[in-house]
């Protein structure tokens, strides 16, 4: 185990999530997802899209997207994290002529199908400070399982 968490960034993030000074950030080749954490990059996806991401992932990128979350399947900590609120959606603050209830629809139907749980972030900031906080228990929680099997 490293001395802090280290999140993992994939390099194809075009304006990756600015994190505290508590965790190293590294940026590597993922094989799924845009986020995860060093020395559990086998356990850990991190999916980001903003609103309008996700509303192409409902329509035209849907079997790319549900292909990805397929993959994410294969990790015990998962989670899409979408830059935007519940409430958006259901105004429909967004371009596409998708219907905010498939939007919706979608992501109950990630968690379900996937165990691909949806955050709502109302932000990048606010998303970079959830994914953080959540990165940074699972590395407490599976440093305190090392300690106690040693």
């Amino acid at each position: 185990m490293t001395e802090r968490p280290r999140i993992l960034v994939d390099h194809r993030e075009k304006r990756p999530w600015a994190f505290s000074d508590a965790v190293d950030v590294e940026t590597v080749v993922l094989p799924t997802a845009d986020y995860s954490l060093a020395g559990f990059s086998d356990q850990v996806a991190v999916e980001r899209k903003s609103l309008d991401d996700l509303v192409l992932c409902v329509g035209p990128e849907r079997e790319r997207f549900l292909d990805s979350c397929r993959r994410m399947q294969a990790y015990p900590l998962r989670v899409l994290v979408v830059e935007a609120e519940l409430c958006d959606v259901l105004g429909h603050r967004y371009e596409s002529r998708t219907h905010p209830q498939s939007v919706i629809g979608t992501t109950v139907a990630l968690g379900v199908d996937y165990g691909v749980w949806t955050l709502w972030a109302r932000d990048a900031a606010t998303a970079a400070n959830l994914v953080e906080r959540a990165l940074v228990r699972f590395w407490k929680r599976q440093q305190a399982i090392q300690q106690c099997a040693a």
